[in-house]
């Protein structure tokens, strides 16, 4: 279980060693917020990777798990504290950086690379951390310390599944080390197999019909999708969607596309890590030290088929609507009508993204003169990806088999003709009637399957210098003052290449754009120690710490951060500890660089449903009017969801933020082994890095609340129908984010051989409030959850753990509790009044475990989730809930057992 560092029960001084959060060694009673997670405490959980388990801590956000991200092959696992983003969190591995992994509009440390066996502990720096460790430090660090200097040997099998069959998991770790030279160096090698089958949403009753919110003031859910697997048709304002046998039916949202019994939860993952760690100490002054990591990831999901109304490519030439000309002979009504059809016809619609990267460390660290030591190291990593997607829609091929001519072909907008030479004169082309399914032969012609390739490089040079006992202060009962300082010197580039017939504008549906950047950064750091007492009276310890840190980019040029840390203990049975700094994030190379991709959001298009905005109603209705809409008669042909344009900025700032903390540590030495934490934490990061959500640049143009945000929307189609909202990462505003931790360990002997120990980590979020443009209306999202993108801020978090030991056997029981919350459209909380769907209840979950050590054999067994309790009911238009949130909800009841012997 998760334990408060700084809470350790001081009857016995503890050794010094250094924390995450400083260079300088300590009794573990600085006053940086640190939370440790224990590898023991880890193995008692189901979690295969360290994600997984990062997830059950309060303190790490609704986003952090992504192998369940929708419509994409990225599979990636990515950490966030305080829900404050997973670009705000910095990950490091025994003090290091880590190479970042790409994947389409997402980049982050993958923590699914780092074997979990590999693991001896993480610690987790909750006040920010930049001033130390750098640029991404704003959230605060995730700190993951590997095994070192192991001689021994061991090989562990672990399986699981669900009570219904599916997320099948098997995984094999091992690890060997090996003294020599007698003892003066150490070699140690590990790896890991881990297979885990998927999860589809037909096979969980939550997410078996895929639904969305309806927004407005009395809305309610929308089913699935208006980009149905029947063709659908618009005879300007009469909207009909074939049988599938030459009739045809006014269409209704009950024709709506079901996606969910095509879109999986889960996906299948197939993983392969090997790594090595190594040391040799030459002298007193030098250790020779090395590591090297190769990480293999194969991931499988699956997405509902293709939906096609045009190119979505605004760069192409090709016929921005997908129209069937007048003249066609399936054509009943005499004129041009838009077509709009989900090609479920090709099949499923699979994506794969193929993971490998590497990463190499080497260095020398030692004792220059007397308290003198030193580290100097040279890091370089890279990770590469490729992500195919199958049965794509060829909008060309898709055109040729209608018959349709441009008279114009060098124009999007041209004027189109039935002409059937365009498909009989290509090999293979199948003319076909749009209004009955599509034949195998006519099939073929129109799937295309297509590959994406990213890159990321990374090249970190480090030397720290620092004494711990620089020199004493001059006067009884004050402490050693402790110095550190080094030098730093990183490159980072990034490369996204996507499929070429993407870019040109032969895949329907898909807009997207290379991407290609990097960046240097030199810097400089710091950090003074000033214990001014130590071991007198009401002083057991009163000390400060100073930190700071200055850096250069290439990109953005100069930053320096700071910060300022207190600590008094006046007996040795409480202490009072704070910390007050800056931190900053650079923009990531896809906000600068990123190419543009145009993708389908949750979103209504106000036009569709303009009575529904209550006082600003006839605003929209006008607004609608002048862009060509009548909202007596118009029918949006995207039921849930809208084209929306996103890409790179490379005039964006970097962001500035600003951390305070305070709290106190109880450990009563008259009850042993009780240590109670408080913690009070208060965020406000400045110039944040985001997009503006689809629905709100709608709402705000087309209600005349911000007219400015009409410029972010495109003219219309010819037919009235949006054809792309622009939603550019920009710099936004503020976020203020504010809560209370409390952290109590607490451990008794009943007799000689059973022993109680009762861990309990809860976060109590006062306050998440965030601007979305500059000087903009402040929204409050504090217990609310915004189901168009399913992240929430729960009110209260709560992770128990009480275990039972009885010599060599032990027993664990694990709970999860998160609060209620209140959806939230992006600008407001829904009400019974106004919503058929407004909020969710509470959710406790709860796991056991057993094990049984024998000797060098120790078997272990576990249900997660031991009563099956099922998400809550979140219509996000994905999954119906939020997946980072419930994510054990999602799976369901889930068994496993794991043996492991060691030699």
């Amino acid at each position: 279980m998760a334990q408060q560092r700084s809470a350790a029960d001081e009857a016995q001084p503890p050794a010094e060693i250094v924390v995450t959060g400083s260079f300088l060694r300590s009794r573990n009673n600085d006053a940086n917020p640190v939370q440790t997670v224990t590898a023991e405490a880890i193995s008692k959980t189901s979690a295969t990777n360290i994600g997984d388990y990062l997830q059950r801590l309060p303190s790490i956000g609704s986003t952090a798990s992504n192998n369940t991200r929708a419509n994409s092959g990225a599979g990636l696992n990515c950490a966030d504290i305080r829900n404050l983003g997973q670009a705000r969190v910095l990950v490091l591995v025994d003090g290091k950086r880590q190479v970042q992994t790409m994947a389409p509009g997402l980049m982050c440390v993958d923590l699914n690379q780092i074997p979990v066996g590999q693991i001896a502990s993480v610690e987790i720096l909750k006040d920010g951390g930049s001033e130390l460790y750098g640029a991404d430090a704003v959230s605060g660090v995730i700190n993951l310390k590997l095994r070192h200097d192991i001689d021994d040997g061991n090989l562990t099998f672990r399986s699981g599944v669900t009570s219904r069959g599916d997320n099948g998991t098997l995984m094999v770790s091992g690890y060997k080390g090996f003294n020599f030279d007698e003892g003066r160096g150490n070699i140690t090698v590990f790896g890991q197999y881990r297979a885990q089958e998927g999860i589809y949403q037909r096979d969980r009753a939550f997410s078996r019909l895929a639904s969305s919110n309806n927004p407005a003031p009395g809305g309610s859910y929308v089913f699935g999708s208006g980009l149905t697997d029947r063709t659908r048709v618009d005879t300007s304002g009469l909207n009909l969607i074939s049988n599938n046998d030459g009739t045809f039916s006014r269409y209704t949202t009950a024709d709506n596309y079901n996606f969910g019994k095509d879109q999986m939860i889960t996906g299948r993952t197939r993983d392969l890590s090997l790594s090595f760690d190594a040391h040799y100490d030459l002298s007193d002054a030098a250790t020779f030290y090395a590591s090297g990591s190769y990480a293999h990831r194969e991931f499988h999901n699956n997405s509902g088929g293709v939906g096609v109304q045009g190119s979505g490519v605004t760069t192409s030439t090709l016929p921005s609507t997908l129209i069937l000309p007048a003249n066609n002979p399936y054509n009943i009504w005499g004129r041009n009508v838009n077509l709009y059809k989900r090609f479920a016809d090709l099949g499923d619609h699979p994506l794969d993204n193929t993971i490998n990267s590497l990463q190499g460390m080497a260095g020398f660290k030692g004792n220059i003169l007397g308290d003198w030591n030193y580290d100097a190291s040279a890091t370089y990593a890279t990770s590469k990806s490729k992500l195919v997607t199958g049965n794509n829609v060829n909008y060309r091929h898709l055109l040729q088999q209608l018959g349709v001519r441009q008279l114009d072909p060098s124009s999007s907008s041209s004027a189109v003709v039935y002409d059937p030479t365009v498909c009989t004169s290509q090999a293979g082309c199948v003319l076909v009637n749009p209004f009955l399914p599509w034949s195998g032969a006519a099939a073929d012609y129109i799937a295309i399957d297509t590959t994406d390739r990213s890159k990321y490089e990374m090249v970190d040079l480090n030397l720290r210098v620092n004494n711990d006992r620089l020199f004493s202060m001059p006067y009884a009962g004050g402490g050693d003052v402790g110095i550190a300082f080094g030098v730093e010197h990183r490159w980072e580039h990034g490369r996204y290449t996507p499929d070429s017939r993407v870019v040109n504008g032969d895949v329907a549906g898909i807009s997207t754009a290379a991407t290609s950047g990097g960046f240097s950064v030199t810097e400089a750091y710091g950090e003074v120690r000033v214990p001014f007492l130590e071991n007198v009276t009401f002083a057991r310890d009163l000390s400060v710490d100073l930190q700071g840190r200055w850096s250069h980019y290439s990109t953005s040029g100069s930053n320096e951060n700071w910060k300022v840390g207190a600590n008094w203990a006046p007996v040795r049975d409480i202490r009072f500890r704070g910390t007050y700094g800056t931190s900053y994030r650079q923009p990531s190379i896809f906000e600068l660089y990123g190419g543009s991709t145009l993708s389908l959001v949750s979103a209504i298009d106000p036009c569709a449903q303009a009575a529904t905005y209550g006082a600003s109603a006839a605003t929209v209705a006008a607004t609608c009017a002048n862009n060509g809409v009548n909202t007596a008669t118009f029918t949006s042909a995207y039921s849930g969801q809208l084209p929306t344009l996103s890409g790179g900025n490379s005039d964006l700032r970097p962001e500035s933020g600003r951390t305070f903390t305070l709290g106190t540590v109880l450990t009563p030495h008259w009850i042993p082994n009780l240590s109670f934490s408080v913690e009070y934490w208060n965020y406000k990061i400045s110039n944040t890095i985001g997009t503006l959500p689809t629905q709100y640049i709608l709402d705000q143009c087309y209600t005349g609340a911000n007219t400015s945000s009409c410029s972010y929307v495109s003219p219309r189609s010819s037919s009235g129908q949006l054809t792309q909202i622009a939603a550019r990462y920009q710099n936004l505003g503020t976020v203020k984010a504010r809560g209370i931790d409390f952290d109590l360990k607490y451990s008794i002997d009943l007799t000689s051989s059973d022993r109680i120990t009762l861990d309990n980590t809860l976060q109590w979020q006062m306050a998440y409030r965030q601007q979305n443009r500059p000087n903009g209306p402040w929204l409050d999202y504090t217990g609310d959850v915004l189901y168009s993108s399913g992240f929430g801020y729960p009110d209260v978090k709560d992770y128990a753990t009480v275990t039972w030991t009885h010599n060599n056997f032990g027993i664990t029981y694990m709970l999860n509790y998160t609060s209620s919350l209140n959806y939230n459209n992006g600008t407001r909380e829904l009400t019974a009044a106004t919503n058929q769907y407004y909020k969710t209840g509470s959710v406790v979950s709860h796991d056991i475990q057993v094990e049984l050590n024998l000797d060098r054999i120790k078997f272990q067994a576990g249900v997660t989730n031991l009563f099956d309790r099922q998400p809550p009911y979140i219509p996000t238009g994905v999954f119906n809930t939020a997946g980072g949130l419930y994510g054990a909800q999602m799976v369901g009841r889930y068994m496993w057992i794991q043996a492991g012997v060691n030699f």
